[in-house]
């Protein structure tokens, strides 16, 4: 499957992503039901001349893994942890346990930033993290001062764009920006304390979640390719939304009196499933918009030059939440097993361009496969098993828009069953669905659907343990099966 993407794609040369960023870095989740070992994802980074990577957690096979790379780290700290660093002495503790174990110079983890926290003020959230993560940001930045490290790792706070807005819906133009009322003070406090300690304001920008959120916006203007009706924002045109955005941010800055304060773009990407608009075609329309712009340093009109920004993401998910949508197992620029998605690259290796390396002596479970058994009689129970396959294996690639949506009633329960009997690692009790499945050697992928074989736990991966695999229960997947 993925062969045949890239020869169709590698047709489409007008559109490949031939620019490369220095300096560019990537998120790096492990939400995965069969993640790749850190060693070998640290390869690839290596690989692929990525130097910056993005954590959202500090855990230690990564970090050890790091160790030695000289890639620049940005290490994590979940939400669900800010209470807990809102205490001082915590804080302190943690800042031991995960950064100063690490932070030596020979063989050490090159760790520049701490997240505290991950879109922690999203309206979603309904305020569970207000009053505890500026308390926790203090808390980690004055833990390195305390320890010596506050010169060279600095704390921010990843933010979503919906903490800024425009105190006029009708002159929503970028110099018009401000931070939202109801977070105003809060924000006023953490950038100063930001300012003060020579930290960046980290912001996530999402041209895809514009699009996908409000039906009636441009199409267009989600990319950087031009429009017919920029946005006129007193004689300063706007093409895009990333650029449209991040100024925004600059005024709602400039708003509380910092308005020259460093900007680091925490996460923005382009999804490639899951959605109408989520397919390899708008993903590199969209890279192919990005990298460039990144590589120019030229910057935005209300900020010119440089501008650090992390790719959202480099591995796609498949135990990730989808409640904001089906897209979110799919933000990747590899797949699961880590080859490349589409041909682009991202940076310079010794003066050569190179496209994505992929990740080298990953090892498969056997050519086997789940598939609906045509023979059975039995089919008043098929939505109940499909429906239990998908609450504990990724289907999202069957809903509407997606890229195994055309498949008939038939396919679509094979490619449940599929994904069940990959993520239970070929067990043959779980290719059974009461009489409705089989096991079978034909690979029964389709030209635009690929039923996947999964990592080999024991040699490829760091397998998450039995009992999260059968506690992980996401949204399920609706199935039209008509």
């Amino acid at each position: 499957m993925f062969c045949r993407w890239v020869i169709v794609i590698m047709m489409m040369s007008d559109i490949l992503v031939w620019n490369y960023v220095e300096g560019l870095g990537v998120n790096w989740g492990t939400q995965a039901t069969h993640p790749l070992k850190a060693d070998t994802i640290v390869e690839m980074l290596k690989d692929n001349g990525i130097g910056k990577v993005k954590l959202f957690d500090a855990d230690d096979e990564t970090m050890s893994a790091l160790g030695g790379s000289g890639i620049e780290v940005m290490v994590g700290i979940p939400n669900n942890q800010l209470l807990e660093m809102s205490n001082y002495d915590r804080a302190l503790q943690w800042v031991r346990k995960n950064i100063t174990r690490y932070n030596f110079k020979s063989g050490g983890v090159n760790i520049k930033y701490v997240a505290v926290g991950n879109e922690p003020f999203l309206k979603s959230y309904n305020n569970s993290f207000l009053n505890v993560t500026f308390p926790a940001l203090q808390n980690i930045q004055n833990a390195l001062n305390e320890l010596g490290l506050g010169d060279s790792i600095k704390a921010t706070v990843p933010s979503n764009a919906d903490i800024y807005g425009y105190p006029d819906p009708n002159n929503a133009v970028p110099s018009s920006g401000i931070f939202r009322p109801d977070l105003s003070n809060l924000m006023t406090q953490i950038v100063q304390f930001l300012n003060k300690n020579n930290a960046p304001f980290t912001v996530n920008i999402y041209p895809f979640l514009s699009l996908y959120e409000n039906d009636n916006f441009p199409f267009d203007y989600a990319f950087f390719d031009g429009v017919t009706n920029p946005l006129n924002d007193n004689g300063i045109l706007y093409t895009n939304v990333f650029d449209a955005n991040f100024d925004t941010l600059v005024s709602a800055l400039k708003s509380i009196g910092f308005g020259n304060m460093e900007i680091l773009v925490g996460e923005v990407g382009w999804p490639t499933d899951g959605n109408k608009n989520a397919n390899i075609q708008n993903a590199l329309r969209f890279y192919n918009g990005l990298l460039p712009k990144l590589s120019s340093n030229k910057g935005t009109p209300k900020r010119n030059g440089y501008i650090e920004v992390y790719l959202f993401g480099l591995i796609d998910e498949d135990a990730k939440a989808i409640a904001p949508g089906n897209f979110e197992r799919h933000w990747g620029i590899f797949s699961f097993d880590g080859k490349p998605k589409f041909p682009m690259h991202v940076s310079s290796k010794n003066g050569e361009n190179k496209l994505l390396v992929g990740a080298k002596n990953v090892h498969y479970l056997d050519p086997k496969w789940c598939m609906f058994n045509p023979n059975s009689n039995n089919l008043s129970k098929l939505d109940d098993n499909i429906n239990y396959a998908c609450t504990y294996a990724d289907c999202t690639p069957l809903g509407d828009g997606s890229s195994c949506n055309d498949l008939d009633a038939n396919g679509k329960a094979s490619y449940a069953f599929n994904m069940y009997y990959q993520v239970q690692n070929q067990n043959d009790l779980a290719c059974d669905f009461e009489g409705l499945a089989m096991i079978t050697t034909n690979n029964i992928s389709t030209s635009t659907c690929d039923f996947i074989i999964q990592i080999n736990p024991s040699s490829s991966s760091s397998l998450l343990p039995s009992f999260v695999v059968f506690l992980f229960v996401g949204v399920v997947t609706y199935l039209n099966m008509c």
